[in-house]
């Protein structure tokens, strides 16, 4: 027998939100290492508001949106208001109930510089990786680093020489530039100040961009840091060293080096005996043309270097998923701090994703 069409008139539902996820959702797991590791947070965001006015929405309810946003690609915070409104799983995650009312799309830009200066996205990331050290699942001892591209959220026209007063939106302000040569060091992007007119090698086109890195451990492949940089000729081993921290001293060395596997950008002199002051075995792949690789036998003759060079490819699925899902093929943020905020929030949310298996298969 059919059923009729007809629209359902009840007002009132008994069944509670919590009964409407099942059970075996990923987003359960993922929500149970966030909840840890935001509770972790509290203290910093105690630190961030005063204890007189209005309430805020609260910082865990921003940030369980943004891990969503990055878990389905959704490309602005709008939309993200939106689906929020109208989705009982998105609610469930973020906690809040069906009747509650959701907030204003600008509530991100107003709080995310109290996020930024509170650097509560990196320290997001170390609580997330805390919880996989604790389960055993994150090595200490062998790393890789890699970095990406990141378009900036700046057009090739904003690109003008430095010191020209152009009122912005004017007539001809986004004007010819073909034939005229342009260069870091005499122009600047209206726009976004830090980013850089960058080609990631001969032949690529030159973008507005930034360069973003990222540190993984070998074990489970989680990213344990990340940053992003400038775009310069030097940014990945720049960032690489900051990543890695400062040399030790005294009676800090580590007993066991650690090893560092990388590609043939970071095979210079100077990056390897940077590495070596700090304890850490170089297994970067040597680059051989038309010049002399700083890493030689010494480095090459043993079966661990063989191993980090597999390993290290890692971080070229990372960087993938950080373009095709986690919104970092083209920040729609400005301004190198907060590139770099969203870029090591991500970071966190892949390692979320990961570990929504590699805990369910350690319990």
């Amino acid at each position: 027998m059919r059923g009729e069409d007809e629209r359902p008139a009840a007002m009132w539902t008994y069944i509670r939100l919590e009964e409407r996820v099942p059970q075996d959702h990923p987003l359960r797991a993922i929500r149970r290492v966030t909840d840890r590791a935001l509770s972790e947070l509290d203290p910093v965001f105690e630190r961030m508001y005063k204890r007189t006015g209005r309430p805020s929405i609260p910082p865990e309810w921003l940030l369980r949106a943004l891990v969503l946003q990055l878990l389905y690609s959704i490309r602005s915070e709008r939309l993200l208001m939106e689906r929020l409104d109208s989705d009982l799983l998105f609610r469930w995650f973020v906690g809040l109930d069906i009747d509650t009312p959701i907030w204003d799309p600008s509530t991100f830009s107003q709080n995310r510089d109290k996020l930024v200066k509170s650097e509560v996205a990196r320290r997001f990331l170390a609580a997330v990786v805390a919880q996989a050290t604790e389960a055993g699942l994150a090595s200490d001892e062998h790393f890789s680093v890699d970095g990406t591209l990141i378009q900036a959220w700046a057009s090739q026209g904003s690109f003008r020489p430095q010191g020209e007063k152009t009122r912005a939106g004017a007539a001809g302000s986004e004007g010819d530039f073909k034939g005229a040569r342009r260069r870091n060091d005499t122009h600047q992007s209206t726009t976004d100040p830090d980013a850089r007119l960058y080609r990631k090698g001969p032949g690529h086109e030159a973008r507005m961009a930034y360069v973003g890195n990222v540190l993984l451990e070998h074990r489970s492949g989680l990213a344990v840091g990340g940053c992003v940089e400038i775009a310069s000729g030097t940014a990945e081993r720049d960032a690489a060293l900051r990543l890695l921290g400062p040399p030790p001293k005294g009676k800090h060395r580590r007993r066991r080096r650690r090893t560092l596997g990388a590609d043939k950008a970071y095979d210079s002199a100077d990056f390897v005996a940077a590495c070596r002051a700090r304890g850490v075995t170089p297994h970067v792949c040597q680059n051989t043309t038309r010049r002399r690789s700083a890493v030689d036998g010494r480095t090459t003759r043993h079966p661990g270097y063989a191993v980090s060079q597999n390993a290290r490819r890692i971080g070229e699925g990372v960087n993938g998923w950080l373009k095709s899902t986690g919104l970092q093929r083209q920040t729609h943020l400005r301004g190198r701090a907060r590139v770099d905020w969203l870029f090591t929030f991500a970071l966190a949310v892949y390692d979320l994703v990961r570990l929504r298996r590699l805990l369910g298969g350690a319990a």
